[in-house]
């Protein structure tokens, strides 16, 4: 009889197949049972609805794998109305919030019915042990290679720098060694101004963790230091160590200050230094400034160096000359010293003239 009902494409689980083509060579079958164009196998032959001319057929077919044998041959004027494969029966969609977990059999929740990424932190409880970490291998933690379900204590090691200050040229091609510790070969090592330029080394040798030699070429100016390990650990220091600056030169020549008669008055003799940086001039001999010269006026001037620091620094040596018994020649060397501790040396005289019977004479 024909079928009397909704029509079967609106209940969930129907899936309507491809209509055979009944034909008198072909008879009660085999037919190919196809959806899409694609081979299908229902679940059995009571899932199958089929309607040839009008009549729904019941009982009167038979199925293996994808194809369907009727217990009576078909002839060329048949039609398939329909063929619809049922699943596990007649079965509308569920309402909201019916299918209770009582209603799901254990273990039938397959991996291939959880969509991808539907499994989110929040559906997770607790954690995850060990043992349900599969596979094998190992994963990388901080440059360590851990088996999975196996455990290791996470913590950055990076490089740290002790040396506290470091003076050089301008426009030099200069080499620094630099102290500190947990150094990997080969760091990329880095001067940054106060203004932010980064300069990177030209050459880097690794002699130790503890002990790196960096090579620059800077201009005049203060600077950082940074390290980076090539595990991308770094340390950069807290202030700028690194100094660039010209040592101090002399202005005045080296050599004779003058002469000047015993007992007279010294004054107005300046020496004059410069720098990049406030300079200060200090004797490094004691013949010119020692006190109680007067007591050995033969070996010391008991005069007097005073200035003040500066770029260019004027000191000058005064005093009373001292009365030695006989001509004098005073050699001393002063010392000029700029804030980056760089120092230049110079070596002056002064003679000190004495007269007839051991008296002043007149220069």
């Amino acid at each position: 009889m024909a079928y009397i009902g909704q029509n079967l494409d609106r209940f969930s689980n129907v899936e309507k197949l491809d209509a055979i083509t009944p034909a008198t060579a072909t008879g009660a079958g085999p037919y190919n049972l196809t959806k899409g164009g694609v081979a299908f196998t229902p679940s059995s032959a009571d899932t199958m609805v089929i309607s040839i001319n009008g009549v729904v057929q019941y009982g009167n077919f038979t199925v293996s794998s994808s194809t369907v044998t009727f217990s009576a041959a078909l002839a060329d004027a048949d039609v398939c109305d329909f063929i619809y494969h049922m699943g596990t029966g007649l079965l509308s969609t569920p309402v909201d919030n019916s299918v209770s977990t009582a209603k799901i059999v254990d273990s039938n929740i397959t991996t291939a019915k959880i969509a991808n990424s539907a499994v989110t932190d929040a559906k997770i409880a607790g954690t995850i042990s060990n043992s349900k970490l599969t596979g094998s291998g190992a994963i990388t933690i901080n440059g360590s290679a851990v088996a999975l379900g196996g455990s290791v204590t996470v913590g950055e090691t990076k490089p740290t720098i002790s040396s506290s200050s470091f003076t050089i040229a301008p426009s030099v091609s200069s080499t620094i060694t630099i102290a500190g510790s947990n150094f990997i070969s080969v760091p990329i090592v880095e001067a940054i101004s106060s203004t932010g330029v980064i300069t990177r080394a030209s050459a880097v040798t690794f002699t130790s963790s503890s002990s790196i030699n960096a090579t620059f070429t800077l201009a005049n100016g203060s600077y950082f230091l940074r390290v980076e390990n090539n595990d991308g650990n770094a340390v950069r220091t807290s202030s700028a160590i690194l100094s660039v600056s010209s040592a101090p030169s002399w202005t005045t020549s080296a050599g004779s200050l003058g002469s000047f008669s015993a007992g007279s008055t010294i004054s107005g003799l300046n020496v004059v230094a410069t720098s990049d940086s406030n300079v200060t001039i200090t004797e490094v001999t004691s013949p010119l400034t020692l006190t109680g010269n007067s007591d050995t006026p033969a070996t010391t001037m008991n005069l007097t160096l005073s200035g003040s620091a500066g770029t260019t620094a004027t000191y000058t040596i005064s005093g009373t000359a001292p009365s030695p018994t006989s001509d004098t020649n005073y050699s001393f060397t002063l010392r000029a010293t700029d804030v980056e501790s760089q120092t230049a040396d110079r070596t002056f005289s002064i003679t000190i003239s004495v007269g007839a019977n051991n008296s002043g004479q007149f220069n």
